[in-house]
């Protein structure tokens, strides 16, 4: 467990790419350790097993990839451009939202794997000048893992070469707001064992759990990058925290998956949607002013929500209810899924997961009184 801070040691380089992942080292500098050569990967069923078993805990290992077809990728080829603008929208939204409210001086930090792309846009919007003079703005991507907390040894990078007031915690999107509290929780921890400060506000593309403040949209629409593995990400693994890799001064681990370079689609995803901004820059405005106006207060409404479902369908634990597009389709991608809940039938914005969910022989039911547009139920397999 690393969550405790490590100030005395010396403290790794970051990674960048082309030697560690497929974005641009301009673009990210990740905070992990590789460990592209270790094999991690677990057959999807059995991991599932000894997880739920509590055998292992879900971060010491990997799932294999799963790499969908080729009409799911023609899917994805579809939404992206029918959700270009409206994801360039969002990333100017919430980056004009944080520095309206934390000035110009921000290094943003992306919570690896799925903030990363957010925080790539949001970094290309601050320095492209559109509506503003063009910042400098540093981006990291760091790991965080649920129960265990955030990466220490990154954190201790960050308050040695920044000013820890100036950190922006990044995430893609929430579902029930685990991962908003586990942050939260994970930086007290931080502090008290001697660590800095550091502001807990986690910026999200979209925040249809309504647990934070700082969000572009709190409508729980189709993220494109929520509809990829690590071929939308950089081509990394999600992230890795295990006991026999990672020692008390090693950043948390990842892979790069070098052999899917064929498949990735990580740099046209997010050309595509920067490609927009210019079309979206008028609106930014009037967007930013209503936010600012508005009452942001979190009202955890998705994790009541989730509760709701769990006990519905006698779930043993929140952790198997993934609510939301991107959770959804996480599920379908990498776990064991029971069955697909869905609001409306024939949602456009989920018909990438009704796709999946066939190919994986996974029920979908209609619940026309979901508080979000779908949800992912984990099969229990103990």
């Amino acid at each position: 467990m690393t969550n405790v801070s490590n100030t005395a040691l010396e403290l790794p380089a970051p990674l960048h790419g082309p030697s560690f992942g497929s974005y641009a080292a301009r673009e990210v500098s990740w905070l992990l350790k590789d460990l592209s050569e270790v094999d991690l990967e677990a057959d999807v069923a059995e991991r599932e097993r000894r997880i739920q078993a509590g055998d292992a805990h879900y971060a010491e290992s990997l799932p294999i990839e799963y790499q969908p077809g080729e009409a799911y990728r023609d899917l994805f080829e579809q939404v992206l451009a029918e959700s270009a603008r409206r994801l360039a929208l969002a990333v100017a939204t919430v980056a004009e939202l944080v520095v309206a409210e934390r000035g110009d001086d921000i290094v943003l930090v992306s919570l690896a794997r799925a903030g990363t792309p957010v925080g790539i846009l949001m970094k290309r919007w601050l320095e492209s000048g559109f509506g503003r003079p063009a910042l400098t703005v540093p981006h990291y991507a760091v790991s965080i893992v649920r129960d265990r907390g955030i990466d220490a040894v990154a954190l201790d990078y960050l308050a040695r070469n920044h000013d820890p007031a100036s950190i922006v915690f990044v995430d893609g999107w929430t579902g029930k707001g685990a991962i908003t509290r586990e942050l939260a929780e994970a930086l007290d921890v931080y502090h008290a064992a001697g660590g800095a400060r550091f502001d807990p506000e986690l910026a999200v593309l979209a925040d249809p759990g309504h647990c934070v403040r700082t969000f572009g949209t709190r409508d729980d629409f189709l993220i494109a990058s929520a509809c990829l593995n690590s071929t939308v990400s950089g081509l990394i693994s999600r992230t890795v925290l295990n006991d026999t890799l990672i020692g008390p001064g090693d950043f948390h681990g990842a892979k790069f998956y070098r052999e899917l370079a064929a498949d990735d689609v990580s740099v046209r995803m997010l050309d595509t949607v920067a490609a927009e901004f210019d079309a979206v820059r008028a609106r930014v405005p009037a967007e930013l002013a209503a936010l600012l106006a508005a009452d942001r207060t979190p009202n955890w409404s998705g994790w009541a929500s989730v509760e709701k479902v769990r006990a519905e369908y006698g779930i043993g634990t929140v952790n198997f209810v993934k609510p939301g597009v991107g959770e959804t389709t996480r599920v379908l991608l990498r776990r064991v899924p029971w069955r697909v809940l869905v609001r409306a039938a024939d949602a456009p914005e989920h018909a990438h997961i009704r796709l999946l969910a066939r190919a994986r022989g996974v029920p979908v039911e209609v619940v026309p009184d979901l508080a979000y547009s779908c949800m992912g139920l984990i099969k229990e397999v103990r």
